[in-house]
């Protein structure tokens, strides 16, 4: 499946934050904009490439799905090697999908265009996020919507990272009597 628009997000960090953005109700977040100045729409797909460094030149490619070690299930999110391959398009399904639009600092799912991989669906989910040590991927399998803590996974987050880039964190607000541990994604 061939992505609609090309969307680069700056991924230079994943990162897991408790830090909270907070915004009046009659003040919407600013929308998420791709290259081109556009917002990134709810019924689109794209792709999250890594921004160029400080010489021009990019780190890698897109995300795509592997296994982790000699094990091709379940799959778990990486970035491609080469910077020729753009990886897997990707929807962002926000909480409150109201006009179509993604916005920053706003919980939404993200979900791989291709179907089930591995006999799991294709949306994003974070394992080993309750704990605040050790180690964490991000892995397909997640559930789409049904904000709670039995989807408190599946939940990520489009924040600034500077003049123009982006960067996903996992910061769910979705429940508001979940307790979410900060830790750092490798």
């Amino acid at each position: 499946m061939k992505a609609s628009l090309l969307f680069i997000l700056s991924f230079l960090v994943f990162s897991i934050s408790t830090n909270s953005s907070f915004t009046s109700a009659a003040e919407a977040p600013e929308p998420v904009l791709d290259v081109a100045g556009k917002m990134l729409r709810t019924d689109r797909h794209y792709y999250i490439l890594p921004v160029a460094n400080v010489f021009g030149k990019f780190r890698g490619g897109g995300l795509t799905l592997s296994g982790i070690g000699k094990n091709t299930c379940p799959a778990a999110v990486f970035q491609e090697m080469s910077e020729q391959e753009n990886g897997i398009p990707l929807a962002f399904l926000p909480v409150n999908p109201k006009k179509g639009v993604v916005r920053v600092s706003t919980d939404l799912n993200i979900k791989f265009a291709y179907p089930k991989t591995c006999g799991q669906s294709p949306v994003w989910s974070i394992d080993n996020y309750v704990y605040p040590s050790g180690d964490s991927f991000v892995n397909i399998g997640g559930v789409v919507g049904n904000p709670g803590p039995k989807t408190l996974s599946s939940w990520f987050k489009i924040e600034k990272f500077g003049y123009q880039d982006y960067k996903l964190v996992y910061c769910p607000a979705v429940c508001s009597y979940c307790r979410v541990f900060a830790k750092m994604l490798a």
